[in-house]
């Protein structure tokens, strides 16, 4: 286990050298971000806006969801899945460019996503009524069912791993790049699993001292008793948390489409080592 997540290791920091090489990787998961708020006030606004001014927030709460409220979630979370697959493709095109050791530009990435849109949207589709049908099936069910429902949503999050990658290299529907994905994953089974767990690990621990790194600054201002170091103090750590989820978006980008390739075509894509891939993916012996 130590040894794979070393490896993991080696992994991350190889994809954060392909970050290094094309920062502009980073635009995708902002404009992403901006996106997915856009599209979350534009949902949730009008929601509470109503339910507030028609004064039954905790009848609402109290009796459940009505089939309107469901509707009205799966067209977010439709919404909301397409915004993030749609620019999760462009992201992963423009890495797997890179690993090819071709040209690479951001207006390439959208050009590749904006050319897959129907099957971004039909697999936004599936992944919205997965979401949906396990959250519905959750809230009826006691805490049991929920870590059920919990390691099936795992399950599936595993199964899908390399979709948007499949989206962005082949082009093929939404469901064909799910047993595309499965396929895949079946050659080297749990080390994508292990590998990305290394990433949202390693992130993990960065976030937590850099939430700890931004209570101190704020506290600090507040200490000062002054407006202006408090407002430049808060702008300083949002910032910086900002910048920290991008870069971990970008590297699990990176990180996706070079098992991807490897698994593909069995070949190291441009800054990763063919040894380190071979340890990252074993083929069955047939």
């Amino acid at each position: 286990m130590a040894g794979k997540f070393a490896r993991s290791w080696a992994l991350m920091k190889a994809s954060a050298a392909v970050l290094r090489s094309d920062k502009s990787l980073l635009v995708f998961p902002l404009l992403s971000a901006v996106c997915m708020l856009l599209v979350a006030a534009s949902f949730l606004v009008p929601v509470g806006v109503l339910t507030i001014g028609s004064g039954q927030a905790g009848a609402y709460l109290d009796q459940g969801m009505s089939a309107s409220a469901y509707l009205w979630m799966f067209a977010f979370y439709l919404v909301q899945y397409f915004v993030i697959i749609f620019f999760q493709t462009a992201l992963t095109g423009v890495a797997l460019m890179h690993l090819r050791g071709e040209p690479t530009s951001v207006a390439a990435g959208f050009a590749l996503a904006r050319s897959r849109w129907s099957s971004i949207l039909g697999y936004a589709l599936i992944a919205a009524t997965v979401g949906l049908l396990l959250r519905m099936i959750q809230e009826r069910l006691g805490l049991i069912g929920r870590l059920v429902i919990g390691f099936i949503g795992l399950a599936w999050t595993v199964a899908t791993f390399l979709v948007v990658p499949v989206l962005a290299s082949q082009d093929v529907g939404p469901v064909d790049a799910v047993k595309r994905s499965v396929e895949l994953l079946k050659r080297s089974w749990g080390e994508n699993l292990i590998g990305s767990g290394g990433i949202g690990l390693a992130f993990g621990v960065a976030m937590v001292l850099a939430v700890l790194l931004a209570g101190g600054l704020i506290a600090g201002a507040l200490a000062l008793h002054s407006v202006l170091a408090l407002v430049v103090a808060s702008v300083a750590a949002g910032c910086g948390l900002l910048l920290l989820v991008l870069i971990q978006s970008s590297l699990q980008g990176i990180y996706a489409a070079a098992l991807y390739r490897y698994a593909d075509v069995g070949e190291a894509g441009a800054g990763f080592e063919p040894a380190l891939l071979e340890q990252a993916f074993r083929r069955k012996q047939k």
